[in-house]
């Protein structure tokens, strides 16, 4: 029998049991359509993180002082100079020597050595309290990973000037805080320079201010003219970072005259940060994905028990396509393209139901998680895949009813009640 005519006797098929078969293309249906809005949420969700972290800078590694062994070490990491609040270890600052130490390190292209602290701010009659940062002009402005929205980075000749994050400026007074106003912070008058753009979540610089690291030194209370909250280092290329975190953590640990037992400083990078960030996405995508997968077995056992019930409803044509000399794999084929038409529907309108599910979403959403705005992505090979595997569920399926088809005897078959 030629493939063309088993291609028309399985869409006879098809067509002559529209209830039934449409009843069953619908578990289908919700299966892949509820794949394919989960996944692209999911995709949606890695892009929006991925651009969060990016202002991160993947090339960068942050040295704090203390060691949290129950973490491995890992305190936070987003910040520069966060202080640690219960480490395992007691706290001993980092100092200059420290910096000198993994100087000469290659691959290492700027270091910035960053003290901070928290400070009283007065603007037009209104007081509030922020974090200060205090930073060599020179190295943070080509560490510094967030764009300026308005005015300049710090200069190497500053002083009593300032460079603040969105939040400081936009929302910490009732009076936005405009460039070239003047502040004062701890009975000392500052200039702003440079407003920082919203960095959003992950631990951005919003709610930060930043000065040249010798005035800090003179407002902040507690701050030793030698020692630093943390020390950040930039690299060539973020490549290298997992290199040469591991030739500053041994360059430290001489130093400092620690081993791995008390060890006093932890190392981080953003590149790990994003990594272990990015995972997570993708698991938990994996996850709610595998839960819509029950639906397409729902969905496979449907198309099962239409085959067994076509097989029994065209026993007698299957005894006279027999009996004029059909073979068994031509009966076993139209039963197998059967299904697979009913996968094939199945997956198509699926495919064009999950990406309308899709599309909407963003609209009913307005937003996800703070500052953020849901995405979703639908990759081709998302489709293409989900597509696939319908056809292929419905063909696995039939193959037990299209196997029962091509064994029946013609005898048999003709007599069929």
């Amino acid at each position: 029998m030629k493939l063309q005519k088993s291609f028309k006797l399985a869409l006879n098929i098809l067509l002559h049991s529209k209830l039934r078969s449409w009843l069953t293309i619908l578990g289908i249906v919700i299966g892949v359509a509820a794949i394919v809005a989960i996944v692209s949420i999911g995709e949606g969700a890695q892009v929006s993180v991925q651009e969060r972290l990016s202002g991160l800078g993947a090339d960068l590694i942050t040295i704090s002082p203390g060691f949290d062994r129950a973490s491995g070490g890992f305190r936070g990491g987003f910040g520069h100079g966060r202080r640690s609040e219960t480490p395992s270890i007691e706290s001993k600052n980092l100092t200059k020597r420290d910096i000198q130490a993994i100087k000469s390190i290659d691959g290492i292209k700027y270091i910035d050595g960053v003290i901070s602290g928290s400070a009283n701010i007065f603007y037009l009659a209104e007081s509030s309290s922020g974090t200060i940062n205090g930073v060599d002009p020179l190295a943070w402005r080509n560490i510094v990973t967030t764009e300026l929205e308005a005015g300049r980075y710090l200069g190497p000749s500053d002083k009593n000037v300032i460079v603040i994050g969105n939040r400081i400026a936009e929302s910490t007074f009732k009076q936005p805080l405009t460039l070239n106003r003047a502040v004062t912070i701890e009975d000392r008058l500052f200039k702003v320079v440079g407003i920082l753009k919203e960095a959003g979540g992950f631990g951005g610089d919003d709610n930060r201010i930043f000065m040249p690291i010798d005035t800090a030194r003179n407002i902040l209370e507690d701050v030793g003219r030698e020692k630093f909250d943390s020390i950040v280092v930039k690299v060539d290329n973020p490549g290298l970072v997992d290199t040469v975190l591991e030739q500053i953590e041994a360059r430290l640990m001489i130093s400092r005259h620690v081993s791995e037992r008390n060890k006093d400083f932890s190392i981080t990078s953003s590149k790990a940060t994003q990594e272990r960030i990015q995972d997570i996405t993708q698991t938990f995508t994996i996850f709610l994905a595998a839960i819509a997968a029950v639906s397409l077995l729902v969905g496979a056992v449907g198309i099962a028990n239409t085959m067994f019930t076509s097989v029994l409803e065209k026993t007698k044509e299957i005894g006279v396509m027999k009996a004029i000399g059909a073979r068994n794999f031509d009966i076993m084929l139209i039963f197998l393209i059967n299904s697979g038409m009913v996968g094939l529907v199945g997956g198509l309108l699926g495919i064009g139901l999950g990406s309308a599910i899709s599309s909407v979403l963003p609209n009913l959403i307005s937003g996800f998680g703070p500052g953020g705005q849901l995405k979703t992505v639908i990759p081709i090979s998302l489709l293409i895949y989900a597509l696939l595997i319908s056809i292929i569920i419905g063909m696995v399926a039939g193959v037990i009813p299209a196997y029962r088809a091509s064994k029946l005897k013609p005898v048999d078959a003709l007599r069929y009640e």
